[in-house]
């Protein structure tokens, strides 16, 4: 039977996100750009930036990471910030376009003491005007509760890899704890934030897996981030093969496709990438980024420059009442895909 795209809800199989992999370029990132015309405002951008409020010394053993306590990378452990420093840091992003907050801690689950901190400061980036984000590792109910409580609006915690093969990335938390971490986070109400890294070794077929359970969850996140793996000397993924390019955009595309009315974002990984390969992957229907020159402890492309790229582009930010409102053009006719992906 086949898969209209303005049924944003659909039980995917396997073959069904195998087969959008395997269509010709030129087709997947048509498909994909017709699709986020019928569900976002063209040519804009959502812009978010991303501070971590607390650094390094983390107990898991997730391989990307050069936070992780069980790898010498040359990080200098950081405690908790003040909320006057966030507060100050959010106050510059919104000066800086951007309309959403993200704070992030190097923590396995945050401590009660911890938890009443960040709140504060959730409740203060929110006065700002601003979305509120957090990524402070698994949450339980009564933790989500709380966070839901201050005003978080989003919590991000991804899922990274497809089940078999994230016990090669990480064997310290299981895949179901993060899906019982999403679980909460839904349950108390927040938006989810929740993508993947590429370049860790995964074939293909992970890749269509992890989207998969993506575009399965009983609600689609709001926000999928999609990941290019940064390679950490000292980390054990500091000398994993480079990543196709084309690859990349692919995922983006299909990310797209699989959940029309989430935002895609381009997230770790951009300061590596070409303006072209950013380019592919808006027309792919990437719709995110993080402002800022760090993401917790990498490097990102700085304002002007991602500035000077929309100008190139004819991008602009999205404003909050755009989000969530698609722009159909009344002529587009419906695409569909059958078993093995091809354009009825």
């Amino acid at each position: 039977m086949p898969i209209n795209d303005d049924d944003v809800r659909h039980d995917w199989c396997v073959d069904e996100v195998q087969a959008l992999f395997d269509l010709p370029f030129m087709d997947l990132l048509f498909r994909a750009q017709t699709i986020h015309r019928r569900h976002h405002a063209a040519n804009t951008v959502q812009v978010s930036t991303l501070l971590s409020i607390k650094t390094g010394a983390c107990p898991e053993d997730c391989k990307y990471c050069p936070q992780s306590v069980r790898y010498t990378t040359g990080l200098e452990p950081e405690p908790l910030m003040d909320r006057e420093s966030v507060v100050a840091a959010a106050r510059a992003a919104r000066e800086a376009g951007a309309t959403r907050f993200c704070m992030g801690a190097a923590w396995r689950s945050p401590r009660g003491r911890d938890l009443e901190r960040v709140a504060a400061m959730i409740r203060e980036v929110k006065e700002l005007g601003l979305e509120t984000c957090a990524t402070l590792g698994m949450l339980d109910d009564d933790q989500a509760e709380e966070l839901r409580e201050a005003g978080l609006d989003y919590y991000n915690h991804n899922l990274d890899t497809s089940e078999s093969f994230y016990d090669e990335i990480i064997t310290t938390r299981s895949y179901q704890q993060r899906l019982d971490t999403l679980d909460s986070v839904r349950a108390a109400g927040m938006k989810v934030c929740c993508g993947g890294i590429l370049g860790m070794g995964e074939t293909v077929e992970d890749r269509a897996a992890m989207l998969r359970t993506l575009a399965n969850l009983p609600a689609h996140p709001e926000s999928v981030p999609i990941n290019q793996l940064v390679r950490v000397p000292g980390t054990p993924l500091a000398d994993a093969a480079s990543l196709d390019p084309l690859d990349f955009v692919r995922t983006v595309a299909v990310a797209r496709i699989l959940m029309p009315v989430s935002h895609v974002r381009l997230s770790a990984g951009r300061a590596h990438m070409s303006d072209e390969l950013q380019t592919l992957c808006f027309l792919a229907g990437a719709n995110s980024i993080f402002h800022g020159e760090r993401l917790l402890t990498t490097g990102n492309p700085d304002t002007a420059a991602d500035n000077a790229l929309f100008q190139r582009l004819g991008l602009r930010p999205e404003t909050a009442c755009e989000q969530g409102r698609g722009e159909r053009p009344a002529a587009a006719a419906p695409l569909s895909v059958d078993r093995v992906g091809h354009r009825h």
